[in-house]
């Protein structure tokens, strides 16, 4: 199996470029790179296909442009089916599980080709950051929303609230101890991966506690936000014994987006230079 995964990426990845093919433009059907990241399922697929529309989406770069929707004759049926820039299936396998050999074969072959993204696993980081910093956006509207309904006037002292417990401090205080002191920026610009997935789970939980409870009241919905926050504040403390606030930042997530997106223009440039032959489109 292993010989067979390098032979699909390897480094210069013959087969995967020969799936290749070209009508105005280079794509890869999805089905096909289903297949190649050994994945069995079309709902699993899809999952990693969706993820990596959704990165596409928050970057800013136009989503028609890279997954384009299309319907093919194979076999004698017409099914569905999508057509993939480069940097879509970048983004599909970077989204991909990890603990398939064929997803990381991916990725490393991928690393190969740019130089945005010759570090993949700081490019997978990125990629995950970018996400979940979004779904992050999207969430603390409905919370927001969700607790201006149960009567929450001050929301500041409600946000508030939530990171008192999953910090064990305020949020100025936060950003003292985090290093980012006085800075209009938010913390979860510079957060790592798993902080701001604890975070995500935080802000999503607090909703969800909220609405089930039928919370009425500003004290008794910031109550909620901190014993939300102190259960997953004990949770990540438990799986590898360091507080959340001991959590070092990293990069600016600004930095993140400028890399993918440098990345979508070096895939581009790829395109653009003479490749190996494809083989003919799907009958």
């Amino acid at each position: 199996m292993t010989d067979e995964i390098s032979q699909v990426f390897d480094a210069d990845g013959a087969m995967f470029e020969s799936i290749g093919q070209s009508n105005g433009s280079r794509f890869w059907y999805a089905s096909a790179i289903m297949d190649l990241l050994g994945y069995e399922g079309v709902p699993a697929f899809k999952q990693a296909l969706n993820r990596a529309i959704g990165t596409c989406t928050t970057l800013g770069i136009p989503v028609m442009e890279n997954f384009v929707q299309v319907r093919v004759t194979r076999d004698g049926a017409e099914v569905e089916d999508c057509k993939l820039s480069r940097f879509a299936c970048y983004l599909v396998a970077m989204n991909g599980d990890v603990r398939k050999p064929q997803v990381a074969a991916a990725q490393a072959y991928f690393a190969t080709l740019a130089e945005a993204a010759r570090q993949y696993m700081q490019a997978a980081e990125d990629v995950a950051r970018v996400e979940i910093r979004d779904e992050i956006s999207d969430r603390e509207k409905s919370l927001n929303s969700t607790a201006s309904r149960a009567g929450v006037t001050d929301y500041g002292l409600f946000q508030n609230a939530g990171y008192r417990g999953m910090y064990n401090m305020n949020l100025k205080s936060l950003k003292a101890v985090k290093g980012l002191g006085d800075s209009p920026r938010t913390l979860l610009d510079f957060m790592d991966k798993r902080e701001l997935a604890g975070n995500l789970f935080r802000i999503t939980e607090t909703e969800a506690k909220l609405q089930a409870q039928q919370i009425r009241g500003q004290r008794p919905a910031e109550q909620v936000a901190t014993q939300v926050g102190r259960q997953v504040r004990n949770m990540m403390i438990q799986n590898t014994g360091t507080a959340p606030e001991h959590m070092p930042l990293t990069g600016d997530i600004k930095k993140a987006r400028t890399r993918l997106k440098q990345t979508a223009r070096e895939f581009t440039k790829l395109d653009a230079k003479p490749t190996k032959k494809a083989l003919p489109p799907a009958e």
